[in-house]
């Protein structure tokens, strides 16, 4: 009866507590605005995205398992096949992006597009930290800053 009576308290108390924020976040169907540039040469330091220009990324899983990444690089659009592989927490981890089909157009002056969009196909890692992306790049030539994308 006592061993009864301890399993229901202790059933009632779990029930009761608040759920874990240990969940495992994924890349997996998450859109991103990028916020800046981060460069580890001193004398570039940091970049913030100019008003009025747009970087997003799309991660999404398509229904035949392939991973496709969407891009918006300020006036064009992109395109390419994207691979990570998790951490334990799923927060963290390698990533990279395959060959990326961009639109052409030129963009207005002092646009960071070409910036931007050489630096996609250096990606090298990712690190979800405090609800924002950073994608750090080959040879820590720098982070990419991203913070999430309304949808």
């Amino acid at each position: 009866m006592r061993l009864a009576l301890a399993l229901a308290v202790a059933s009632t108390l779990m029930a009761c507590s608040p759920a874990s924020t240990d969940t495992a976040v994924t890349l997996d169907d998450t859109s991103w605005k990028l916020t800046e540039i981060q460069s580890m040469d001193d004398a570039q330091g940091t970049t913030a995205v100019p008003a009025g220009q747009q970087y997003t990324v799309t991660f999404a899983i398509e229904d035949n398992g392939e991973h496709r990444a969407a891009f918006q690089i300020d006036c064009n659009r992109g395109s390419s096949t994207w691979q990570a592989s998790p951490s334990e927490s799923g927060d963290s981890g390698s990533l990279t992006f395959g060959p990326i089909a961009l639109t052409m157009m030129a963009c207005p002056p002092g646009s960071i597009d070409q910036k931007v969009s050489a630096a996609l196909g250096d990606v090298r890692s990712y690190l979800i930290q405090d609800g924002r992306l950073h994608l750090s790049l080959l040879a820590d030539a720098g982070i990419l800053t991203w913070e999430p994308a309304e949808q």
